[in-house]
């Protein structure tokens, strides 16, 4: 390699690095919520601020603690969900497939539309 591509690699490197902090550091909403729905049908929205822990059922337990949401418990076989990370930014979502449950984290501009169409 010549001394040029190793600059540009890293100055590539650089850039990828600072839009990794900056989405991470400036990707926080205080309104940011916490959407749970079954089937489709929304079961249930709270404040991803505010610490809690849901019984969706009486098959899934979801706690909400410190801005990230995790699956404490499930039922069904496979524990996937359980498994899964903790999630804590817009647009991340835990699902548990046998219940069909879909926990996502949404703000407010999530709502919006991007565009129009005529």
């Amino acid at each position: 390699m010549k001394k040029n591509d190793i600059i540009l690699i890293g100055c590539l490197l650089l850039i990828a690095g600072v839009a990794s902090l900056f989405y991470v550091f400036v990707n926080t909403d205080e309104n940011a919520k916490v959407v749970i729905t079954i089937d489709g049908q929304t079961y249930g929205t709270y404040l991803l601020k505010k610490d809690t822990t849901i019984d969706i059922e009486g098959k899934n337990t979801l706690r909400i603690k410190d801005g990230q949401v995790q699956m404490l418990d499930a039922d069904c076989k496979d524990q996937i969900c359980v498994h899964h990370k903790p999630i804590s930014k817009a647009g991340e979502s835990i699902i548990c497939l046998p219940h069909k449950l879909i926990v996502t984290i949404e703000n407010e501009d999530s709502q919006e539309l991007d565009a129009v169409s005529d």
